[in-house]
């Protein structure tokens, strides 16, 4: 278990008692460190499983965290409490739900949802969406609960008429929850504190159950994280926590990287150990990382080195523009992937929107790839709807999702019924499903009771299917034979197989756990198929990942760092940290890339070299003459112009086979194959598509 680890690890793992901080910095092996202390807190040191508590910020890195330890402890690691922090407030609820006012059958609100409550809320009070921005709004309430402040809590601060409005909707907002026996995600960190303040008898029982504690990504902690850790742990102060401060990117959802800089005040006798040795990278790669992070002042000084060889230099490009930019990058890729496989590569970029071009320089090409990032599978619209029947049927008292599928297909429920139902809620305090007695809507109501009669003697899976039927979703997609319903038909057909093998897995049927389960999947893709394809990504989302090869493209000022990030040093010295993130994900080679001119958002710029590429040292790069890719603009708009198409088109693939175009947008052609492929998005002209 102890083999193989050099002697910081040994030492981190090794110290059991007290306060504990390890600064891991990028690819120095944190996550074995991790694994095998809890391991060596059982195996070696005697330490009962049901007193470990270990949590991490993503579902799949608990599961690999979960699987690591099962492989070193067999079945003594079930006993273990291993989750995200959502899922451990979220198990405190499920045992003292009465302590805080809630039914057994409370549900959990996604950030739509929440969104909608808080866009109805503001529609009751007559507010103009166009003045007052109910993401905004939303926005603000989700940051007072992560800095646990009630409505009453948020009152103090209030210093402007939008400030008043925030509070105003911010107590309706909870009003609606309670009526609604709902929480949000927010509630799954605020509420355990709450309880545990209110009642110190239950939190003494929680302290003496973990009695040793292990945070994983502690500078990505908040303020309600910080304090629910700080609680648990407050008795033995057996609280090991890992992270790395130049790795904090995660502000603006309200993390704090104080939090690990404020480690060693919080817990005085604190021992602190340094990963500083990274098994990833080679050594041009790391000194590049070293070389730009040193410019931030706020953070604790490591410097990561490697006996890994030395391997390729950095190379920095710099392209006339985007289409250059992305031409190059490709013409790379099919270089690279005649000795590497296409999963090994990377482009990252730091907004979005700069994916547009690469996507259509990789068409061309015939290269697959994946954005990580786009729309998920349990966001689509007819996912949503049946998750939100689901909900409806475990808690009739959800007004939220019941709201989004009571006339869903349509069933005759106009707008002014429902505003009616909502009236009569408000005024009894009671939800909209109590207060249903006549018209169309009993209707609906019969159909959720035999649903939820029916159910005692079905399985999920079942449950699903009878659903589709009984509710007349399945009917509408098929009485109207579009492309479109026929997708949406296959995806709430593919639903079924999560339900399966949620059953398969568990050997359990519960809706409960279901539902509880889904709450809590991360909103970012997590790598369903492993299949051989180039991924394209933020920075943001290549957190926690490694590539062999990786393109950091758009290094200019205004986008990296952003624009937003210009007026403040704390938010420049972020886009630092993130630059730092960028670099750290390449194992071998690495390429830095900008533009002389960029149309971004619409708009045409001359943006700047980034200030990040002026901090490396010259001799650490190779700087790439951009005379000699001047040839690069003609073949990158070497696009078949001719090439006309119309929507109903049959067309031919040579790897898809036959499709028909649904769309298309000025070079791109989208086309829809049968299942199991799907809709595509493919290139004009290009040689693989041929018309029937």
């Amino acid at each position: 278990m102890l083999e193989n680890l050099n002697e910081e690890q040994l030492e981190a793992i090794k110290t059991t008692e007290g306060p504990l901080l390890v600064l891991a910095g990028a690819g120095s092996g944190k996550t074995r460190v991790l694994t095998t202390r809890v391991a060596y807190l059982v195996s070696e040191m005697g330490i009962d499983p049901s007193n470990i508590l270990a949590i991490t910020f993503t579902n799949k890195a608990a599961k690999e965290m979960k699987d690591r330890i099962y492989k070193m402890l067999g079945s003594l690691a079930y006993d273990i409490q291993i989750s995200t922090f959502h899922s451990f407030g979220l198990s405190i609820l499920k045992e003292h739900y009465k302590e805080l006012g809630y039914d057994k059958n409370f549900t959990i609100l996604d950030s739509d949802d929440s969104l909608t409550v808080v866009k109805k809320i503001m529609k009751d009070m007559d507010l103009d969406p166009k003045k007052f921005n109910y993401k905004m709004i939303r926005n603000r309430i989700s940051s007072a609960k992560n800095e646990l402040m009630s409505p009453k809590d948020l009152e103090r601060f209030i210093g402007n008429d939008i400030d008043q409005l925030v509070v105003d909707v911010y107590r309706k907002y909870q009003d609606k929850l309670e009526i609604n026996n709902s929480l949000d995600f927010d509630d799954l960190l605020m509420l355990p504190i709450t309880l545990f303040r209110k009642y110190p008898d239950i939190l003494a029982r929680y302290q003496e159950r973990f009695k040793y504690v292990l945070i994983d990504e502690y500078q990505d902690t908040n303020e309600a994280q910080y304090i629910l850790t700080k609680l648990i742990s407050s008795k033995y102060k057996n609280i090991c926590v890992v992270g790395d401060n130049d790795q904090s990117i995660y502000s603006f959802r309200g993390s704090n990287y104080q939090n690990i800089l404020n480690f060693e005040k919080d817990y005085k006798n604190a021992k602190v150990i340094m990963l500083e040795r990274n098994y990833r990278s080679t050594k041009q790669i790391l000194d590049v990382a070293n070389t730009i992070i040193k410019n931030n002042k706020l953070r604790k000084d490591k410097n990561l080195w490697t006996d890994i060889e030395d391997g390729d230099k950095v190379i920095y490009h710099r392209s006339l523009n985007e289409k250059d930019e992305a031409f190059y990058v490709k013409e790379k890729i099919e270089e690279l992937r005649k000795t590497s496989p296409l999963s090994e590569i990377a482009v990252l970029y730091r907004t979005n929107a700069q994916s547009r071009n690469m996507e259509e320089a990789l068409l061309q090409a015939n290269i697959p790839y994946k954005v990580v990032g786009s729309i998920y599978f349990y966001k689509r619209k007819e996912i949503k709807d049946l998750l939100a029947y689901l909900s409806v049927v475990y808690n009739n008292r959800d007004d939220i999702n019941l709201l989004r599928v009571i006339n869903v297909p349509k069933r005759g429920i106009g707008t002014k019924t429902i505003e009616n139902l909502e009236v009569q809620a408000r005024i009894s305090g009671k939800s909209i499903y109590e207060v249903i007695d006549s018209g169309k809507e009993l209707e609906f109501k019969r159909i959720i009771e035999d649903i939820k009669e029916k159910q005692e003697n079905m399985s999920l899976t079942e449950l699903v299917d009878y659903i589709l039927e009984r509710t007349g979703i399945r009917e509408e997609l098929t009485s109207d034979d579009t492309i479109e319903n026929e997708v949406r038909l296959e995806n709430l057909e593919e639903f079924k197989s999560i339900t399966k093998t949620f059953e398969e897995e568990r050997g359990i049927v519960s809706l409960e756990e279901f539902l509880d389960e889904l709450s809590l999947v991360a909103d970012a893709t997590e790598y369903q198929n492993n299949t051989d394809v180039v991924t394209l990504m933020t920075v943001h989302s290549a957190k926690g990942l490694e590539f062999d090869n990786v393109f950091v493209i758009g290094m200019e000022e205004g986008i990296f760092p952003h624009q937003n990030s210009l007026m403040e040093s704390s938010d420049v010295e972020e886009e630092r940290r993130l630059c730092y993130v960028a670099i750290t994900r390449a194992r071998k080679k690495l390429w830095l890339i900008n533009c002389k001119t960029r149309t971004l958002y619409g708009m045409d710029s001359a943006n700047p070299v980034s200030r990040f590429i002026k901090e490396i040292d010259d001799d650490l790069l190779i700087k790439e003459n951009i005379q000699d890719e001047r040839k690069v603009i003609t073949k990158a708009n070497m696009i078949d112009k001719n090439a006309e198409y119309n929507i109903g088109d049959k067309v031919s693939h040579d790897t898809f086979g036959v499709g028909v175009v649904v769309s298309i947008d000025k070079s791109i052609v989208t086309i829809a194959f049968p299942h199991p492929i799907g809709i595509k998005m493919l290139m004009k002209g290009h040689k693989s598509i041929k018309k029937i």
